[in-house]
Order: structure tokens, then sequence, then C-alpha cells
């Protein structure tokens, strides 16, 4: 960790002073700034004093776009260079669910079995009381990767692959961590969605508040991604909510587009689900349960999916291919041979 004698600034004490000089001299970091802040904080040059006042201050503005994309690529800095090609589809998943059971991990398992390849990404237990990925695929019986290495098999055997933010970053882990202790989510909590460690062309990003759709959107187009999408889930998450209007903003092959999605139920609210039971999970894809939420927050996430990974090129063909591919499962396993 750097250190400084009391009257010399810390080198971070810059980017504290550019947001948190007041409302009439205070601005947002640009991009080069940003990629420059993430890396001292990566590397542990940043004292937990200006960790916490910096994250902070970016909570109280909000993160804007050049912010986020340079911290997004100082953190792809800090990983070990991806295996291009691997993953088709960088699938994140942070926000954990309380209300409804994780329908977007059928989703998600059925994309796989239809040959697609997909890495999920997400971080347990920030919050109390949510269900969250890691500890329903070991509910199910599912392996989880420990490490790239394992992650890069298990997408070659099966086309699907979990890992938790600990694996990939301990440095974020540790930050996505710090919402208990600071009692409000953090800057982390968008920066994750954003990583793509294996860079997939195709970014699939759940969120809760709608205003930071076109933060996540505007950010990817500095990245240069070709493909992604982000839209309000169910819970936060990548699962599209049956009973109500779906509003996306994506970029497909470069350009940004926003789409609507008619509702798939008449129903218009959801009741939360009082128990919250896993195994119904593994009954639905089995087909011994009929549900029509589940199946339809299936298919409907499926379609925004091949719809934004330029499968499908509208919203009617994608929901007709999310449904073929939805009736073409095999129940007898939930991962790909």
């Amino acid at each position: 960790m750097l250190s400084t004698t009391p009257f010399t600034p810390h080198p971070f004490a810059r980017f504290i002073a550019i947001l948190g000089r007041g409302k009439n001299l205070s601005r947002s970091l640009d991009e080069a700034e940003a990629e420059e802040a993430m890396a001292m904080i990566l590397a542990g040059d940043v004292l937990p004093e200006q960790l916490g006042a910096f994250l902070m201050l970016l909570r109280m503005k909000e993160e804007g776009p050049t912010e986020l994309a340079g911290f997004v690529r100082a953190v792809r800095k800090s990983l070990l260079p991806p295996e291009q090609g691997l993953a088709e589809v960088d699938w994140s998943s942070y926000a954990g669910k309380k209300r409804q059971l994780p329908w977007y991990l059928l989703a998600a398992l059925c994309l796989a079995q239809s040959g697609r390849r997909v890495f999920m990404h997400g971080f347990d237990g920030h919050t109390a009381g949510r269900l969250y990925t890691g500890e329903v695929l070991a509910a199910l019986g599912l392996p989880t990767a420990s490490d790239f290495v394992a992650a890069r098999r298990q997408i070659a055997q099966n086309n699907f692959a979990y890992m938790d933010l600990g694996a990939i970053s301990p440095p974020l882990a540790r930050m996505m961590g710090f919402k208990p202790i600071l009692g409000l989510r953090s800057p982390i909590h968008t920066l994750a969605r954003m990583i793509n460690p294996m860079a997939a062309p195709c970014l699939l990003q759940g969120i809760f508040h709608p205003n930071y759709m076109s933060t996540h959107r505007d950010a990817a187009l500095l990245l240069g991604e070709p493909n992604m999408v982000v839209f309000r889930g169910e819970g936060g998450e990548v699962e599209r909510r049956p009973g109500k209007p779906c509003e996306t903003q994506a970029v497909i092959d470069g350009v940004a587009i926003e789409e609507r999605w008619p509702p798939l139920m008449e129903e218009p609210r959801q009741l939360p689900d009082e128990t919250m039971d896993i195994s119904r999970l593994r009954a639905v894809w089995r087909g011994s349960l009929r549900d029509d939420y589940a199946e339809a927050a299936i298919v409907g996430t499926l379609a925004i999916v091949l719809r934004v990974m330029r499968i499908a090129p509208d919203q009617n063909g994608a929901q007709a291919q999310a449904e073929d591919l939805w009736r073409g499962r095999d129940p007898g396993r939930l991962l790909a041979a």
C-alpha cells in the first residue's frame, strides 16, 4: 500500500477530490481517470478511509458510463487473458431472488443444452433473505467452478459454467461485501455485472432500478461490446416478468436499440412465492409440475437472449424459437451431455 508523509497528499486523494468538491466544482471521472483509480484499488494502493469515501461519493451521484467503462477496463486487465471464443454468452447474476424462484437458471440451462456456451457469474449472500445462484446450483446437485480452469472445462463438457465473484476477483468480492457495513449498495454492484471475464460476444444484464439501464448500455458502447442487453428483470436478475411489458436497452452489432416486449400473461401481478422451494425448479424442468408463470418467465427470458444473440431477427421469431427450445429440452438432465 502506498504511504505518504503527513504533508504530502496521497496519490489517490485527487480522485476523491474530483468527486467531492461540492455541487459546483465536483464532476464525474473521465474514462482514463476511472481506470487509473480502479487499478489502484485492485492493487491495494488505497487506504480504507479513501475507499469508503470514494465508493459512497460515487453512490451519491450515481456512477456514469465513462466511470463504469474505465472501471471495467481496469478489472479486465487484472484478470488472466480470456480464452477467446469459449463462451458465447456472459450471464451476470448478482441480485438474488426473494419473491420468485430463479427461473432464469432454467432458461440458461435450456440455452446451454441447445448447444450455446453460457458463462454465468455472481456473488452469493451479500443481502440477507435472498436466494442466490450458487446455492441453488448446489441444491440441484450441479457443479460450480472454483477457478477459470474448472470453468473452461465445464463449458467444454456441458456448455455451462458458474463462478462466484470471489473466485474471479477477490478484491471486487471484498468490496461487494461492504453493503452491510455501509448500508448501501456501491458501484461495485454495477461494475460486477459488466466485467465479462471470458470476453463473450453477448452480455446479459438484469437490473432493478430502471435509471441504470442507459448507464449499462452506454458503458457497453464505450467498451466496444458488439451485443448486449439490459432490462429490469424480476428481482433485478436476467429474468423477464411475464405479466408486465419489458423495456430493453441493447446493443446489436454495435448499434444501440431500444425495444418494448409485450406481456406474456394477462395477470399483471404475481403473488410472492411463500415457500421458495428449490425442488420446484427440477419439477418444472422435468415436466412433472405445470407452472404457467414459471414457463412464461423461462421462455420469455430465452426470447430476449436469442434476440440479442442475433439468432432471431425479431421478437416474434425469438419467441417462437424460445418455445421450441423449451419444448425440445431433455427433461431427464439439467446439463448438456
